[in-house]
Parts: structure tokens; C-alpha cells; sequence
């Protein structure tokens, strides 16, 4: 769920990420004829997840912001390079000993209703998000807040108290129209399922399960997107999402590593689409639930971490595309620890510390005992992510070596993410995280963030890990931001609250009548609004 841009999209920066040497790049490049841009053509992209809320607010999943990007724009953004720019900011002053921000906004901005976009609106978004009764997991950067201030239509000032090190980035967030929420429940908002946003793409259709269609803005205020239209087509199966890819059905999908590195080797792929690797910002974890009388105790934890072979799973699953993960961070960027606790396979390691944990007797299935209870625990993850459900396989066959059983439960997505995640009903879970450009993970990993739908769902809660977080976002300074994260990722190698599996190669294939496409080191959709299809090359035509 790389929940989150969170997520997502969630905390993000006032400082940058350092260069990154990961730049997206075609698999092989092809040598296509010049043409001119032209608006049309409608981008049909896979997804295997259903969007649950289309107001950014309220959501916590990646399908949702997926969708609510093209809809919504906040203040500021990053641009292809990771600078800070803005976005409905046309500019800003950082003054006071940089606890003061006045934003200037654009003029002429429009909701996609026709109404102004104004202050008033960003005003009304900081409001409704530090409401109590607004159900979010994003309201923390904004608590940070002590006034907020319209001083004219197109003027917006924020106070801090004491420095915010991703004040200026957490402003990215999705501003809503004031005139359709104020004074209403939003939880009960119609904008849940028919968004107005201010952004390139406007909402023209859901058909739960199946599809999400958006149309293009003709006043978007950077200019009007070529694409005229977006439909994400809901696929649960990743090999029925292929076979739609193979008939040309679709646009732009993520492909697994079997289907990169050997079902897309063929005339068809290579005449029709390109491919796209890079190192992705995101990581995936098998998390357990603390809560969970099984793993409370840092041992078993760590004991797990020692049985499990991520270099199997890398090879195995992810074919070679991918690095094993040690903590909440990317190899290479700026608040990556290298020198944190590393959990090698160590079977023999794992059975010690089990021992020590006070599980010593097999019974006669040859699984762990201890007060006359079996370790048993079942993993759940997400119907349709064949990697995950293969790494779960995996490590099913790995603890059995060392006595544990393990139940697998794949589940639909959208039950996955509100009956069981939100709920905290699960022993322990193979999910995947976005990794943000600024290193504040406060969302997730800080204690005071386990309320139900907030982002640490696996109820960790260690008072030096918070202390780290809490320092890291106090101060601007990136090196002493860095000695707390460096701090904050050995704590979380020495309590193995998530066994840490891998970071995985973004593996992307789009269709090559779509021109434009520029990779840069934040990624491909950047500059989506300048992707074009030559006027010959057209497939689709978007109805309005």
C-alpha cells in the first residue's frame, strides 16, 4: 500500500534531499520521429487497488492520492530536482528567524466548479484538519502551527512557535474548497466521491471496482494538460492487468519483476512501449502487531529477522531488482544510516534467541512452544501484489526451519486497508511504505500516532525513537537533523518493530505513442501535464 504519500504526501521537507544518482531511465531508449505536441488521447492506466475517499484529507491509501494528485494542488511542490516550488503559491517570505511564512497565492485561480480560489480556502484546510473530529493522519504538521491568518485573498501567513524543520513542504498538502465544506461534516461530504479541486484533471466518473475517469482542466492555471483525459482501470489480478497491457488496453502499468525481465522481451513490448527502472522511494516490511502477546518481546523479533533470507526473496521475488532494506530510508539520500544493526540470515541465531525468549520446546509438528501455546501467527497483505504474496511464501518456509508456523491470508484491498489495517486486526502484515523526500517520519513511528486510522498501526511506542523524531523536526540545522535520524534508525535496528525487507526497484512500462516523458530524479509524472500523443498516433477520444 505504499500508503501514503502518505504518505504519502505526507511529512515532507523544508530541506532537500541530497542529489540522487537513481535517476529514472529507459530500458532502452527508442529513436522516435519528432513531432509536434497535440492535446487528445486519453492515458488508461492499471492499478490493482480501488481509491477509498477522493478527499485527500480523509484517505491514507496510495490509490487515493493516486487519483486525488491530479485533482487537488497545495501551496507548494517539488519540482523533477526535489527544489521546493510553488503551487498555488505563487511565492513566500520566511522571516522570524524562519518561524514566520507568508504565502502569496496566484490570482485567478479557479475550483472546477467556476468559484475563486482564495486565502480563505487555505485557511479553511488548516482549520478542518486540526478539527478533533476530522478522522486524519495528517493533522500533526499542521498542530506544529500556533496562528494561521488570511491577510488578504491572495495573502496567507502562518506562526510558529519554535522552529519546524518541514514547515514549508508540509504545505503541499491538498488544499479544499471552502465553499463546498465549510460548515458541514466532511466525513459526509459528497466531495468523498465527486472531488472539486483546482488541479490539471477534474473528476468525471467512479464506477466502484472498476474504473476512474478524469478529464482534462482547460484552465488549469499552468496551462492545459495535452492528455485530455485519465481513466485508471481497477485490475485486482496482476496477470489479468498484463494480458491487457499485451492487447494494448492499457497505457501504463507497474510490472513485476518476472513480467520486466522476461515476459516484455519480445516484439510486441519492444515495438510498442518503454520501460522505466529506478530505484524506488519505497520499502517493503513484514510489521507486527505489538499488540500481540507473540511479539512483545524484542527477541522474537529480532530472532525472526535473523530466519528470514532477504537475499532469497531479493533474488527470488524480486529477480534481482531491488536492495535489502535496514530501516525507514533510502540507500543514498542524506538521512540513511549505514551503520545501523544488520540482520543477516542466521537460522542458528534465530533459534538462541528464541530460546532466551522462552521458547524451547517443540511440539510433535515440530512447532515452538511455550506455556503450552504453539507459535502460530498469520501474515495478511494485499490481493493482488504477486511479489508480496510470494515473499510471504518465503518467509513461511524459512520460519518453519526454525519452528514457527505461519498462516497466509490474502485479502481484497479495500477490506485490507479499512477492516483489518484501520482496525488493528492482524498478528503482522506484508505491507510497503512511500518513503518521503524529508526524512520526518513522525506519522508513522511516533506514539502518539496509534489512534485508529493513524499511521502506526503496529503500536510502537519507544520513548528515545520519539525523542529523536521530536528533536529532528525541531531544527533546521540538516546536520543535527541527521544525528537523530542516524539515532532514531538504531533504535529501530536494535527493536525490529517492522523486519525491514527490501527496497525495490519501480519498475514502469508506458505505451511509446506517449511522448514527453522526462525522467528525473523525483520520478516520471512530474510534468505529466506535457506528456502528448501525436495527433496521428491517437487512440482515444475523451467525451466531456
Amino acid at each position: 500500500m505504499y500508503i501514503f504519500r502518505v504518505l504519502f504526501f505526507l511529512s515532507l521537507i523544508i530541506i532537500l534531499l541530497a542529489a540522487c544518482n537513481n535517476n529514472p531511465a529507459t530500458d532502452k531508449p527508442k529513436l522516435l520521429s519528432a513531432k509536434q505536441p497535440a492535446y487528445g488521447d486519453i492515458l488508461v492506466r492499471g492499478e490493482i487497488g480501488d481509491a477509498s475517499n477522493l478527499i485527500p484529507l480523509l484517505a491514507s491509501d496510495s490509490a487515493s492520492h493516486n487519483i486525488a494528485g491530479m485533482i487537488y494542488n497545495g501551496l507548494v511542490k517539488y519540482d523533477k530536482d526535489m527544489n521546493i516550488i510553488g503551487d498555488l503559491a505563487e511565492s513566500w517570505d520566511i522571516t522570524g528567524n524562519g518561524l514566520i511564512i507568508t504565502f502569496h497565492l496566484r490570482k485567478g485561480v479557479k475550483w472546477h466548479d467556476g468559484q475563486p480560489f482564495t486565502a480563505a480556502d487555505v485557511l479553511y484546510t488548516y482549520q478542518v484538519t486540526v478539527e478533533p473530529q476530522t478522522p486524519t493522519a495528517y493533522a500533526e504538521d499542521f498542530k506544529m502551527v500556533e496562528k494561521a491568518e488570511v491577510l488578504d485573498d491572495h495573502t496567507f501567513r502562518i506562526t510558529y512557535d519554535k522552529p519546524f524543520a518541514p514547515a514549508l513542504i508540509s504545505w503541499s498538502s491538498s488544499i479544499l474548497p471552502r465553499h463546498l465544506l465549510s460548515g458541514k461534516d466532511i466525513t459526509k461530504s459528497p466531495l468523498a466521491r465527486h472531488p472539486i479541486g483546482t488541479g490539471p484533471y477534474k473528476f468525471k466518473e467512479w464506477v466502484a471496482g472498476q474504473k476512474i475517469v478524469l478529464v482534462s482542466n482547460p484552465d488549469y492555471f499552468e496551462r492545459r494538460p495535452y492528455i485530455d483525459g485519465r481513466i485508471t482501470r481497477i485490475i485486482p489480478d496482476t496477470a489479468t492487468m498484463f494480458l491487457e497491457l499485451r492487447a494494448q488496453n492499457l497505457g501504463m502499468m507497474g510490472l513485476t519483476p518476472l513480467q520486466y525481465t522476461r515476459q516484455t522481451e519480445n516484439n510486441l513490448f519492444k515495438n510498442n512501449f518503454n520501460k522505466y527502472r529506478y530505484l524506488n522511494f519505497a520499502y517493503t516490511y513484514l510489521g507486527y502487531n505489538l499488540k500481540n502477546p507473540l511479539f512483545t518481546d524484542k527477541r522474537v523479533r529480532q530472532a525472526i529477522s535473523y530466519a528470514i533470507n532477504k537475499d532469497e526473496i531479493i533474488s527470488g521475488v524480486l529477480l534481482g531488482l531491488g536492495k535489502p532494506a535496514t530501516g525507514p530510508y533510502k540507500p543514498g539520500t542524506w538521512a540513511y544510516n549505514d551503520k545501523v544493526k544488520i540482520y543477516n540470515y542466521n537460522p542458528q541465531k534465530a533459534r538462541e534467541l528464541l530460546r532466551e525468549a522462552g521458547w524451547v520446546k517443540l511440539n510433535k509438528e515440530g512447532i515452538l512452544e511455550k506455556d503450552g501455546k504453539p507459535f502460530v501467527f498469520e501474515i495478511i497483505t494485499n490481493q493482488g501484489n504477486e511479489t508480496r504474496q510470494k515473499c510471504a511464501e518465503i518467509i513461511q518456509r524459512q520460519l518453519a526451519e526454525v519452528g514457527i508456523k505461519v498462516k497466509i491470508r490474502i485479502l481484497e484491498w479495500s477490506a485490507f486497508v479499512t477492516d483489518f489495517i484501520n482496525k488493528r486486526k492482524f498478528d503482522s502484515v506484508i505491507m510497503g511504505w512511500t518513503i518521503p523526500l524529508d526524512p520526518d517520519a513522525y506519522d508513522v513511528w511516533h506514539s502518539s500516532k496509534t489512534k485508529p486510522e493513524e499511521l502506526n498501526f503496529v503500536s510502537y511506542n519507544n520513548p528515545e525513537a520519539d525523542k529523536m523524531l521530536e528533536k529532528a523536526r525541531s531544527t533546521f540545522d540538516q546536520k543535527e537533523r541527521k544525528k537523530c535520524y542516524d539515532r532514531f534508525q538504531e533504535i529501530l535496528a536494535e527493536d525490529q518493530p517492522y523486519t525491514f525487507l527490501y527496497v525495490p526497484d519501480a519498475l514502469i512500462i508506458i505505451h511509446n505513442r506517449f511522448r514527453g516523458i522526462e525522467p528525473a530524479p523525483i520520478g516520471l509524472e512530474y510534468n505529466f501535464i506535457k506528456w502528448y500523443v501525436p495527433k496521428d498516433e491517437q487512440k482515444y477520444t475523451m467525451t466531456r
